[in-house]
């Protein structure tokens, strides 16, 4: 098996499971993965004891400036005089979906400055700019991807790659990146529910999904009936 490349957070493993290392596009929304994304600097935040997550909302605990420069912006914009309200924290289905986008941007441009990443340019239609991410070393994919196959045989053993197996199913990744079968794929829908970021990112995702269909339902005439 190929070994783990080092010093990887875990919004940047999910990064890297989730975008074509060729093409660089992302295997699943890409607005589900925005979610995923800062779903995902939460639960590394909390891993390095800076933030907690209890009662639907995040709060900071620990030591500020992490060593890393992204997860230092991302615990600054969390620890913010004020950002908190009454309760204490942030709520954090609340956050993720603010900020998600930016903290997406961030940690993609943090790959791409470490060389892990590149950037392409493309024009929808030759006018509207859009950007690709294809991995600048396809190794390291395949490196990260067979340490989540590795874990994923092994039953998701610990609480990191537990928390990495919630947020891809989160996001609806999980098709895409497990060698197992459907029951692998449920169980790894279980890990969602114990997993308060990828809870808080998956309610994101579900609320997206009721109003596309909603809107689907309007656009097909639906919503022109009368009431109960």
């Amino acid at each position: 098996m190929t070994a783990p490349a080092p010093e990887l957070t875990l919004p940047e493993e999910l990064l890297l499971l989730a975008l074509d290392p060729l093409r660089g596009k992302p295997h699943c929304a890409g607005r589900y993965l925005e979610y995923g994304t800062a779903g995902a600097t939460l639960r590394e935040l909390e891993f390095q004891g800076r933030v907690t997550g209890q009662g639907g909302r995040t709060r900071v605990v620990g030591p500020p400036a992490p060593s890393d420069p992204f997860l230092a912006q991302v615990l600054g914009s969390l620890s913010d005089p004020g950002v908190g309200g009454f309760a204490g924290g942030v709520d954090t289905t609340h956050w993720i979906r603010r900020t998600a986008p930016h903290v997406e941007e961030l940690c993609l441009e943090h790959l791409v400055r470490r060389s892990v990443l590149r950037r392409e340019t493309h024009r929808l239609l030759g006018l509207l700019p859009y950007h690709r991410h294809p991995a600048a070393d396809p190794a390291l994919t395949l490196a990260v991807r067979d340490r989540f196959t590795a874990a994923e045989a092994a039953g998701f053993p610990d609480p990191r790659s537990r928390a990495l197996a919630a947020l891809v199913s989160a996001i609806g990744l999980s098709g895409t990146v497990s060698r197992g079968g459907l029951r692998d794929r449920w169980a790894m829908r279980g890990l969602v529910d114990q997993d308060w970021a990828a809870e808080a990112v998956h309610r994101n995702v579900r609320r997206d999904r009721a109003n596309r269909n909603r809107r689907m339902r309007y656009s097909s005439g639906g919503g022109s009936s009368g009431g109960d």
